[in-house]
């Protein structure tokens, strides 16, 4: 995961599908992942890329 940007989209290993942000999320990360992406992590939601 980049430390200083967000990822919009991410293809799946396992499967192929391709993830993209729900709405009103910045990246894959915020909306699928354990976590949300760093800049969201240092500076809340408004640090979204």
């Amino acid at each position: 995961m980049p430390l200083d940007a967000c990822q919009w989209f991410y293809e799946c290993t396992g499967c192929g599908a391709l993830l993209k942000p729900r709405r009103g999320d910045c990246c894959v990360f915020c909306s699928w992942g354990s976590v949300p992406c760093p800049p969201v992590q240092l500076n809340g939601r408004s640090g979204c890329c």
